[in-house]
């Protein structure tokens, strides 16, 4: 037989029997002034506060998450807006660095066809102050050598006159 159905528990004596009454009676006292509606009343408050708090802490976690998925999507279009503003930068360095060449080379060219110009106008100029020298020392030689075969000769007027006109004419 169980201990609980013991004769010795039930004797009046035993004070373990009325330690038991008195917890049965604190029980009921207990019962009676509503204490378990109020602990139970209280625990679910607190359930309550706990289960808002974890609804807080999630909507918080939900709303950070949303944030670092929108950070990481705002950082690779920055990425690559940066990448394409550099690609764009490279492309028209590169374009201009290649109508830089081709300005130059038309500027050498132009400056060279110039250079050319003058250099043929000095050389033509240089020619023809040469050949005017000639043609005047030419005329001169002939005018002294006619002059001298002529001085022991009878000198014509007319001879005289186209030697006199032959320098002017070479010219």
């Amino acid at each position: 037989m169980p201990a609980f159905f013991e004769a010795e528990l039930w004797n009046l004596a035993n004070p373990e029997f009325w330690v038991g009454v008195g917890f049965v009676v604190f029980l009921g006292i207990l019962w009676m002034a509503g204490a378990f509606k109020t602990v139970a009343g209280s625990l679910d408050a607190k359930a309550a506060t706990i289960k808002t708090d974890l609804d807080e802490a999630a909507r918080i976690r939900a709303e950070a998450e949303a944030m670092l998925a929108d950070i990481k999507r705002q950082s690779v279009e920055a990425e690559a807006h940066a990448k394409s503003v550099i690609e764009a930068a490279e492309e028209q360095a590169t374009r201009l660095a290649a109508e830089a060449k081709v300005k130059l080379a038309e500027e050498l060219a132009l400056r060279t066809r110039l250079a050319e110009r003058k250099i043929e106008a000095a050389q033509a100029e240089a020619a023809a102050q040469v050949r005017a020298a000639a043609i005047d020392l030419a005329a001169r030689a002939a005018e002294e050598v006619l002059a001298q075969n002529l001085a022991g000769a009878k000198s014509d007027p007319l001879v005289d006159k186209a030697i006199g006109q032959l320098a002017g004419k070479l010219q």
